[in-house]
C-alpha cells in the first residue's frame, strides 16, 4: 500500500495494535489498529485494514482504512476508494477517489498561509466587510447585499 518509489521505514502489521506516541523519521504504514498521539516528516498510509483514533501531522498521508481523527498534511491527501474519515482535513492538495466516505470540515490551503479573511479581502475588496457581516446567513441574502453594493452597480 505505500506509495510506489518510496521505502516504507515503519509498519504496522494487520493484527497489531499500537497505542501510545509514535514519531517516525520516515514514512509509516499502518494495517492494524492504532490509537494515541502519531507524527511523521514523511508519508503516512493507512492501508486497507488499518484503523486509526488519532489526529495526523504528516508531510503526505494517503487513506485507504479507516480514520477517526483530523489530518494535516504540508503537501497533501489521498483518499483511496476504501477510504473513511470521520474529522476535519487541512492540507494544500486533496485527491478523493470515488467511493470514500468522509464528514468533517476540509480546508484547502493550496499553498497560501494567508488567512481566509485576507484572501477575501484581496477578492472582494471593499465588498468583503459586507461578506463578514452575512457569513451566518444564507448564500442567497449574502449574494444580495453583494448585488447591492455600489462596486456591483457600477459594472
Amino acid at each position: 500500500m505505500a506509495v510506489k518509489n518510496e521505502t516504507v521505514n515503519c509498519i504496522i502489521g494487520e493484527g497489531s495494535v499500537f497505542e501510545g506516541r509514535f514519531y517516525v523519521n520516515g514514512s509509516i504504514l499502518i494495517e492494524g489498529k492504532f490509537s494515541g498521539d502519531i507524527k511523521t516528516d514523511d508519508q503516512l498510509t493507512v492501508g486497507p485494514t488499518g484503523k486509526v483514533m488519532t489526529d495526523i501531522e504528516a508531510k503526505k498521508v494517503t487513506i485507504a482504512g479507516t480514520l477517526i481523527g483530523n489530518i494535516t498534511a504540508s503537501e497533501e491527501v489521498n483518499l483511496i476508494q476504501s477510504g473513511k474519515v470521520l474529522g476535519n482535513i487541512t492540507t494544500p492538495k486533496l485527491n478523493v477517489a470515488e467511493g470514500v466516505i468522509t464528514r468533517g470540515r476540509v480546508t484547502i490551503t493550496a499553498g497560501k498561509t494567508d488567512s481566509l479573511e485576507n484572501i477575501i479581502k484581496d477578492s472582494f475588496g471593499d465588498d468583503a466587510e459586507k461578506l463578514f457581516s452575512a457569513m451566518s446567513k444564507p448564500a442567497k441574502q449574502v449574494k444580495q447585499k453583494v448585488d447591492d453594493s455600489p462596486q456591483s452597480k457600477k459594472k
